[in-house]
């Protein structure tokens, strides 16, 4: 069942919070510490996620997943807590960790927790379960798949950069070969090829072929020395702007970037608040907006109106997009933002899609 906001109860995309307030608040709940300063009263929504393997501080999708708890626990004032996956085998486990303290909403981060959060699921029909990048073909009734169209924002960072690439070529590669990683490969390279189309220019994309759907993978979404060891072999071989699909691994390749002085694509958030330290290089991001579709699956539990079924955030709900060019704004030339305006509007109304572009349907 696709579920949209209005059918869900959902009142809108709400502003995304500044990821530094968020990770504040996670500081205040250390992992796999049932000590917390938030006590929990009588009749207190509880609600605990479980992170993918990278950490609770990935400046990535368990970092901004979390925002959208600690908003609730902010505003809503739910009991929020979460513990971390180190590894895989840790899913489980911090799954049964939050049934057994009797949570009433466990969220779980990432298309690897897919098959454990549905066996839970299954096992637990009393307990709500909200997950990010993942949807079911059956129906779980008691679990919202919160998914992303993030090909379409993708794509306009692959307009965007072949509209600024001075060497006419771009790179991207990703941290493991998954559908919530390749989604943006193919959203980049089809912008990129579309620029192509109406340019008639010959921007070339490194690391991924969208249509044999191969590219380059590191393997992993923790070491930043793959992520600039990466960098560096796409940048020797002529890239100039580099979008990493890898969470902390992105994080060396950033620095490569800033080291040689090119440009920087992030991804799920706005890397310019996420991670400063590189701000220099950083071209846009490609925004999913976890934090919102987390907070307002959370108050649709307190609300009592949640049901299952899948939510898909795109450029149309504003669920989806890219960030603001930030220190770029002023080297984006007019001709070019315009394009990327008009791009917009056919995306939206389905007018070019990433499929037709890469030939894929």
């Amino acid at each position: 069942m696709h579920v949209s906001l209005r059918e869900a109860g959902w009142r809108g995309i709400l502003p995304s919070l500044v990821l530094a307030a968020a990770l504040l608040v996670a500081g205040l709940a250390p992992a796999a510490s049932w000590s917390s300063v938030f006590a929990a009263s009588a009749g207190t929504l509880r609600v605990g996620m479980v992170t993918d393997i990278g950490g609770i501080d990935d400046k990535s999708f368990n970092a901004t997943s979390w925002e959208g708890v600690a908003r609730a626990i902010r505003e809503l004032k739910i009991d929020g807590r979460y513990l971390e996956s180190q590894q895989q085998t840790d899913y489980a486990k911090n799954l049964q960790e939050f049934i057994a303290q009797k949570y009433d909403m466990v969220i779980t981060v990432g298309f690897l927790l897919g098959d454990a959060t549905a066996d839970f699921a299954r096992r637990n029909p009393n307990t709500k379960f909200a997950i990010v990048d993942f949807s079911y073909q059956e129906n779980l009734p008691n679990v919202l798949g919160l998914t992303f169209a993030t090909d379409q924002a993708a794509f306009l960072a692959g307009y965007l950069a072949a509209g600024m690439t001075k060497t006419g070529i771009v790179a991207t590669f990703g941290g493991i070969s998954i559908p919530p990683v390749t989604v943006f490969m193919d959203g980049f390279e089809a912008g990129v090829k579309y620029f192509n189309q109406v340019h008639k220019t010959n921007v070339r994309v490194l690391g991924w072929d969208g249509k044999a759907q191969k590219g380059l993978f590191v393997g992993n979404f923790e070491s930043t020395d793959d992520g600039r060891r990466m960098a560096e072999s796409l940048f020797d071989e002529g890239a100039d702007i580099i979008m990493p699909v890898a969470g902390p691994v992105g994080l060396g390749a950033a620095a490569a970037a800033k080291a040689r002085n090119k440009m920087f694509v992030g991804v799920d958030t706005d890397w310019y608040v996420s991670a400063p330290e590189f701000r220099s290089v950083y071209l846009t991001s490609v925004v999913k907006k976890m934090d919102v579709a987390v907070f307002e699956s959370i108050k649709l539990v307190q609300e009592g109106k949640f049901r299952g079924g899948t939510y898909v955030g795109t450029l149309s709900n504003g669920g989806v997009d890219i960030a603001p060019y930030h220190d770029y704004a002023s080297r984006v030339p007019a001709w070019l933002n315009q394009e990327l305006q008009q791009v917009r509007q056919k995306l939206v109304r389905g007018e070019i899609s990433t499929a037709a572009v890469l030939g894929l349907r």
